[in-house]
């Protein structure tokens, strides 16, 4: 009996290992016994064909690497199959359609198929309708999407007659690919004469004569996405803009990506960020299915009725669950910590200098079961003071007081790449032996960071967002009394945001430990800190640290001098930033409360 067409098959070959298993998904396939062949070796992987197959499950439940699944996919996109990779790879279902003058917003877990629209829409990738073995013909794409304006759109892209630009989402690798002084590589992109005006928006003025492989994370990140705005192109598509920028920067990006689409042209953002999301889009698309093995594409929803969706995991206009639980927010600020403890760390006055930075860090404390967030713009110091509470840095003048001593203390650096050798369960296992296993840690951090299916996996081939969840996971293995987290949610996706911080705080309680976390993301960090420290400053010169403060305090000192302030959603009670100027902007602004609104 063959199987139903309305499911997927997928072997991941970075898990397979045919030469170490002896391959008894194929001695033991059923089908292959009757000779069927339903399994096959090919190019010394197992490939199943999806027409033979009878969906038993045997391969799946003996495969010693959990390298292969088959899942049952919505009966509701049937036949609507846009691309696949490979035989028993991803398979994408449904593509959006970018508007003129429109700002289309996607969100989505990781390895859903974000990158993958993003790429077929700017024809990096060609629509193959889920056949890589027999590609159709553009006649028989366009018939595909017939009555559908993806009709239009696809025989414009492919007969070259729309432009694109394309910002990718690592940017940290730009600089393995393009050579050369920011401003010189920006002038050269800028197609419409607008290279002034970006960089001013972007505040790209200190790094103009400066090389890209000495650019941080978030210059980087500011740098791919001037050179995509200064293009004349008909399509903007941009990957997680918003990664290692902070608030002020991130709502700086919003403004001029907004503005490119008001000339009529079509912009599709890929972003983690709920509230950068809700600011910049005018329709959103929701992705969801099995993470690497498969993804829909929802249809279009207005921005608030679509985000709220994806937090309440159900769309009720295709009936289907995704989640099984809502993402759920915080409504009021913690608590101010009891005082009267003996402090777990402290630190008198510090400074550090460099060739051309200054920090400046009050005098300040923290104690043992309480998380003390970070924030402030890039380039002030953060990561700095960071290095000088784990030792990594000694300070010009003052010191930081540490009773557990370095065996005491976990650092998460700001890029972990090139910290790690061998497998993840090896680094797993360095970091803390046996607890690894136990069914705590693997519930609240190994499973929400996704990393079950990547344990024999060498930590060389890992992505850029994969080696952050391991360098998180190994960091909150070690048995610390002081946990350092540098920008940990770079790379997440939503809710792996929230397990990271759920993950976080109750590590802290449990271990009755303490915890400095540097965020941009307000609402991971409204959920796990208790107190805040500010920093503020003027970017690659100098910064200034307040001591830890109340959140309520801390929050409206940071966000005063950003300028935004936050209101909540009535439904999910999720933060939404004000538009600039509105009535509760001002509202909050003279009353002084620009996150925590007094009820």
């Amino acid at each position: 009996m063959l199987w139903p067409m309305d499911r997927v098959a997928v072997v991941d070959r970075e898990k397979c290992r045919p030469k170490d298993c002896g391959l008894p998904c194929i001695r033991q396939c059923p089908m292959v016994k009757c000779d069927i062949e339903a399994i096959r070796l090919e190019g010394g992987y197992p490939v199943i064909s999806e027409l033979l197959c009878s969906g038993c499950g045997i391969c799946v439940r003996r495969c010693p690497f959990g390298a292969i699944s088959i899942v049952r996919l919505p009966t509701a996109v049937e036949g609507e199959a846009v691309f696949r990779y490979g035989p028993n790879t991803f398979k994408l279902y449904r593509l959006p359609v970018p508007l003129r003058g429109y700002v289309t917003g996607l969100v989505g877990v990781n390895g859903i198929g974000k990158t993958t629209v993003l790429k077929l829409l700017s024809g990096r990738l060609k629509v193959n309708l889920g056949r890589p073995e027999d590609p159709p013909s553009l006649e028989e794409v366009l018939r595909k999407f017939r009555g559908s304006p993806l009709q239009e759109y696809l025989r414009a892209l492919y007969e070259g007659e729309l432009r694109v630009a394309y910002k990718p989402q690592y940017v940290d690798r730009i600089p393995e690919v393009a050579k050369g002084v920011v401003g010189e590589l920006l002038e050269r992109v800028d197609e419409r004469g607008v290279l002034k005006q970006v960089v001013e928006e972007l505040e790209l003025q200190g790094v103009m004569d400066r090389p890209l492989n000495v650019l941080s994370g978030g210059e980087l990140q500011r740098v791919a996405i001037a050179a995509v705005l200064c293009r004349d192109a008909d399509v903007y598509l941009l990957d997680e803009p918003s990664s290692h920028l902070d608030v002020y920067q991130r709502m700086k990006a919003a403004r001029a990506i907004r503005r490119a689409a008001s000339g009529g042209r079509m912009v599709v953002v890929a972003e983690h960020d709920l509230a950068m999301l809700d600011y910049l889009s005018d329709q959103v698309y929701i992705l969801y299915g099995k993470p690497d093995v498969y993804g829909i594409v929802s249809r279009a929803h207005g921005v608030r009725e679509g985000i709220n969706i994806y937090i309440r995991g159900y769309i009720p206009d295709e009936n289907v669950r995704f989640r099984s639980k809502p993402i759920t927010f915080h409504e009021r600020p913690p608590m101010r910590p009891e005082t009267g403890v003996e402090p777990a760390l402290k630190w008198t006055d510090l400074e550090k200098g460099y060739e051309t930075f200054h920090l400046k860090v009050e005098a300040g404390e923290a104690f043992l079961g309480e998380v003390v967030g970070i924030v402030g713009k890039n380039g002030v110091g953060k990561t700095t003071f960071m290095k000088l509470l784990a030792g990594v840095e000694e300070p010009d003048s003052g010191e930081v007081v540490n009773p557990y001593g370095p065996e005491g203390l976990s650092y998460k650096p700001q890029y972990p790449s090139g910290l790690y050798t061998g497998t993840v369960r090896e680094v797993l296992e360095e970091a803390g032996g046996d607890k690894v296993r136990k069914k705590w840690f693997v519930s609240e951090v190994i499973e929400p960071l996704h990393l079950t299916d990547l344990m024999d996996r060498d930590v060389e081939e890992l992505s850029g967002g994969a080696l952050q969840r391991l360098a998180i996971a190994a960091c909150l293995l070690k048995d610390a009394k002081i946990y350092l987290l540098d920008e940990p949610s770079a790379y997440l996706d939503v809710e792996e945001r929230l397990s990271v911080a759920k993950a976080i705080k109750r590590m802290v309680e449990t271990r009755h430990a303490t915890a400095f976390v540097v965020e941009h993301d307000v609402v991971s960090l409204d959920f796990m800190a208790d107190r805040l420290m500010v920093f503020l400053g003027e970017a690659g010169r100098r910064g200034e640290a307040s001591k830890p403060m109340d959140m309520r305090d801390g929050m409206n000192m940071f966000l005063k001098d950003v300028g935004v302030t936050f209101r909540r959603d009535p439904e999910t009670r999720r933060p939404r930033v004000n538009k600039e100027g509105s009535r509760l902007d001002r509202l909050q602004k003279e009353t002084g409360e620009y996150y925590y609104v007094r009820g």
